[in-house]
């Protein structure tokens, strides 16, 4: 017996999600390519008056911590947009192992789709944390992304700003398989 829901085939849900995925994850293999993914993603352009001396005022409050892997091109370009924010914001950057990666993924429900991705979280609590960046990103648009998260983590109605977010882009690292 096939099961329905929502008016579809289990069957045909499986493969929708399965093209969701695949339309919303870019792999890349080379600095041109990834370029070419990012001059596609829009660039916050407003922000809130407060969003300066927020950022600044929050650098004490909140860590950044984010996957890499070897080899990893928008990790790298992560990285780079990451560190600026922090010479701008002073807020620290720090690694985290690809398992805890995949175990925070799995508490929040979101598929593990490969490296980098990109949390915030308060210093004092390991257990709340908002995923910031999956895969890298414009700096504008990552700052916009921890601007809010540290609105939600410190009270904003989270329906607020998670509406606000810059969507995540999505360029990840291809995997040694895809890169043959």
């Amino acid at each position: 017996m096939l099961g329905l829901t929502a008016g579809l085939p289990v069957s045909a849900q499986a493969i929708d999600r399965d093209r969701a995925r695949q339309a919303a994850i870019h792999a890349v293999g080379s600095t041109a390519e990834m370029r070419q993914w990012l001059r596609r993603v829009p660039m916050t352009r407003d922000f809130p008056p407060d969003f300066a001396d927020a950022l600044k005022g929050q650098a004490g409050l909140f860590v950044i911590e984010m996957t890499s892997a070897p080899g990893c091109l928008p990790c790298d370009d992560l990285w780079l947009q990451l560190n600026r924010l922090r010479a701008l914001y002073g807020w620290q950057v720090r690694i985290l192992s690809g398992q805890d990666a995949m175990l925070r993924s799995g508490r929040l429900g979101l598929p593990w789709v490969g490296h980098p991705i990109a949390w915030v979280r308060p210093w004092a609590d390991a257990g709340r944390m908002i995923p910031v960046a999956i895969g890298t990103d414009h700096s504008a648009n990552l700052a916009r992304n921890l601007y809010l998260a540290g609105k939600m983590l410190t009270g904003v109605r989270p329906a607020v700003a998670v509406r606000a977010m810059s969507k995540f882009t999505g360029i990840v690292a291809a995997s040694p398989s895809n890169r043959r």
